[in-house]
């Protein structure tokens, strides 16, 4: 996978080096996209050498210790570090993952890091992630019922119903799926994208919600759902182990027998 992140009528400029403190023997080369949409200048890819004896094992450990002891300028998301939250999503090594999940010696050589791909970049790592999340609010991912919930209690379901949300429930929207898909990359403005079509079907499969027929309606377009061309980018990305190319087929195997 190969990240475009540049923007319009530019280059990667030369980057700069930082080498390992005096001393360090067990030393990885991590090299950074760099880019200060204020500095009115092009990206660049800097190099910053790592003494893996005084860094955590994840890729996350090594830029926290880049930021807090090498360059301070260094900008990029996080914030549980145990893969909850989806905030340190980037290109690591050619794949869309979490920074928090990456163990540093599972890549050979020097460790390659990215912003998300196909996105505006704010600055350095952080990816403008506006619209896929004003496409996730386009599918209303809450629960819909007119039914009033019992006086005495919650809204309950079997334990057959509740697995049918298994593999759903889970995603953390740090959207790795949606920056793997081509189609998302050539149809995002119309195109939903795989990590919103999951939340989608999460909603049209939960038994407690009565909007299953809105919802269906909703996503009837050329391109919301149907720009889907199971190339399984999305499914192989995830770093939560995830199936939306699952998810999204299960909505088109709906769609279709709507019209029988």
């Amino acid at each position: 996978m190969v990240a475009f992140n540049l923007p319009a009528n530019s280059r990667l400029r030369p980057g700069r080096s930082h080498p390992a403190p005096a001393g360090a023997k067990q030393v990885r080369e991590f090299r950074i996209y760099r880019w200060d949409p204020d500095a009115g200048e092009n990206p660049r890819t800097d190099s910053y050498a790592v003494d893996l004896d005084t860094c955590g094992p994840m890729v996350l450990d090594a830029l926290i210790k880049i930021k807090n002891e090498v360059d301070p300028t260094l900008t990029f998301r996080r914030s549980c570090r145990e893969g909850i939250c989806g905030s340190c999503a980037m290109n690591i090594d050619g794949q869309n993952t979490l920074a928090c999940l990456k163990p540093i010696d599972e890549v050979k050589g020097a460790v390659r890091i990215s912003p998300l791909p196909h996105m505006p970049v704010v600055k350095d790592l952080v990816p403008d992630l506006s619209q896929p999340y004003a496409q996730l609010r386009s599918i209303e991912p809450w629960l819909q019922s007119e039914t009033p919930p019992p006086p005495d209690g919650e809204r309950l379901q079997s334990k057959e119903e509740r697995a049918q949300l298994d593999g759903l429930w889970e995603c953390i929207l740090c959207f790795c799926c949606s920056t793997s898909c081509p189609s998302y990359w050539w149809n995002g403005d119309r195109y939903l994208g795989p990590a919103v079509l999951l939340q989608a079907y999460r909603w049209i499969a939960d038994s407690r919600d009565e909007a299953t027929g809105a919802r269906l309606d909703a996503l009837e377009d050329p391109f919301k759902l149907y720009r889907c061309h199971t190339i399984m980018n999305c499914t192989d990305t995830c770093p939560k182990g995830l199936n939306p190319a699952k998810a999204i087929g299960a909505i088109k195997q709906m769609m279709a027998e709507r019209q029988v």
